[in-house]
C-alpha cells in the first residue's frame, strides 16, 4: 500500500491523539488474520467432532442390533433420529464456521494476494466487507443450506448404512423372509404396524433426499475456499448469481444534506475530522424566502454518528436530510472506472 507523501510519517488511522502507521497497520492485520484462522480451525474441530459422534453411534448401534438374531432393530430407529440431532448440531456450528473463514478468506484474497501482484493495491470494497462483517456480525449462510451441505457431505451415506442395516436386520433375522409380508409384518414395533413403520422410513428417506437435493441451488456462500470475486459495477452486479456472497457487502454507502448558517465551520469540521470532501450549494427557503447554504457530503453508515454531532455542536438549528446511496465512486469510496469500448 502505498500513501501520499512520506509513507513512514503519514499514519493510516488515528484516534484521540493514537496514530496507526503502515508498518502497524500491516502487523495489526496480520495478527488479525492469524485470530481468524485459529477461530475457523477451533469449530473445523466442533465440526469433525460432531460427525465422528454420529458415526460411532452408528457403528454401537449396528454392532447391537446385527450380533443377535433377536428382533433389536428397534436401537436402528432410535440412532437415526439421534443422527438427525447430530446433522442440526454440525449445521450450526457449521454456520458459525463459514463466517469465521469468510472473514479469514476476505483478507487472503485482497490483502495478502494485493502484496503479490501489480498494481499492488487492496480491492476497493474489501475493507468495506470486511468491516461490515465485524461491526455487524451475520451468518453467510442459512440454516437450511448448512443442513443441506452437510448432509451431502456426510451424513447422507450414514443414513445410507443405517437404512441398509435395517432392511437387512428385518429381512435375516431370526431367519430369513420367505415372503413380502411376511417382511412386513416383521417390521412392526410394538403396538405399531409393519405397514406404518414401513411408511414413515420411506417418507423420512425421502425427505432426506429432497432436502440434499432442493438445497444444492443454495449459494449464499461457496464453502470453505472462495474465489476472488467480481463486484458490482455502474451497471449492476456482473457476478454469477451463485457467487453472489457475503463478500460483496459493505458498509451502507449516504449521501447527507445539511442546510445551515455556519457552512464554513462546519465543513472545514468535516474535512478535518472525518476526512471527507464537503461541497456547498447556495439555497433559499421559500418559506422564510432567507438564503441559506447546502452543504453534501458522502459517507458511510458508520460515520452518520459523528457527522450529526459535528453538526449539531457547531449549530443546532441545522437541517439534516440523509440519502441512501446505491454507489458512489471517487476518493475515499469505489474507484471511479468507464466501462470498456469494444
Amino acid at each position: 500500500m502505498t500513501l501520499p507523501n512520506d509513507p513512514l510519517k503519514e499514519p493510516v488511522w488515528k484516534f484521540r491523539g493514537y496514530e496507526l502507521r503502515p508498518s502497524e497497520f500491516t502487523t495489526a492485520m496480520v495478527h488479525y488474520y492469524r485470530a481468524e484462522i485459529q477461530r475457523s480451525n477451533i469449530w473445523r474441530n466442533r465440526l469433525d467432532a460432531t460427525t465422528n459422534w454420529a458415526v460411532i453411534s452408528t457403528g454401537a448401534a449396528l454392532s447391537f442390533a446385527l450380533a443377535s438374531p433377536d428382533n433389536h432393530y428397534g436401537v436402528i430407529i432410535l440412532t437415526s433420529l439421534l443422527v438427525t440431532l447430530f446433522l442440526w448440531i454440525e449445521a450450526r456450528r457449521y454456520r458459525y464456521y463459514e463466517l469465521w473463514s469468510f472473514r479469514a478468506r476476505l483478507v487472503e484474497t485482497d490483502f495478502f494476494a494485493a502484496m503479490l501482484v501489480p498494481p499492488f493495491s487492496p480491492h476497493a470494497e474489501w475493507a468495506e466487507s470486511l468491516a461490515d462483517s465485524l461491526l455487524n456480525p451475520e451468518f453467510p449462510i442459512s440454516m437450511l443450506e448448512a443442513i443441506g451441505r452437510r448432509l451431502r457431505r456426510n451424513y447422507i451415506f450414514i443414513y445410507f448404512i443405517l437404512g441398509l442395516a435395517w432392511v437387512m436386520k428385518i429381512y435375516l433375522h431370526p431367519t430369513p423372509a420367505l415372503s413380502w409380508d411376511d417382511f412386513i409384518q416383521r417390521a412392526a414395533l410394538g403396538s405399531i404396524s409393519g405397514q406404518t413403520v414401513f411408511l414413515a422410513g420411506i417418507i423420512f428417506t425421502g425427505f432426506m433426499l429432497l432436502l440434499a437435493l432442493f438445497t444444492i441451488r443454495l449459494g449464499q456462500t461457496s464453502g470453505e475456499v472462495l474465489p476472488k470475486f467480481d463486484f458490482m459495477d455502474v451497471e449492476g452486479d456482473t457476478t454469477p448469481l451463485k457467487r453472489r456472497t457475503p463478500l460483496q457487502r459493505k458498509r451502507r454507502q449516504l449521501l447527507v444534506w445539511i442546510i445551515t448558517d455556519k457552512p464554513d465551520e462546519i465543513g472545514k469540521t468535516i474535512m478535518s475530522k472525518m476526512a471527507r470532501g464537503v461541497t456547498s450549494l447556495p439555497g433559499t427557503g421559500l418559506y422564510t424566502h432567507q438564503p441559506h447554504t447546502i452543504l453534501m457530503v458522502a459517507v458511510t453508515v458508520t460515520e452518520v454518528a459523528e457527522l450529526k454531532a459535528i453538526v449539531q455542536n457547531i449549530d443546532p438549528n441545522a437541517f439534516v436530510v440523509v440519502n441512501p446511496a446505491r454507489d458512489i465512486f471517487g476518493k475515499g469510496f469505489q474507484e471511479l472506472k468507464g466501462e470498456k469500448q469494444a
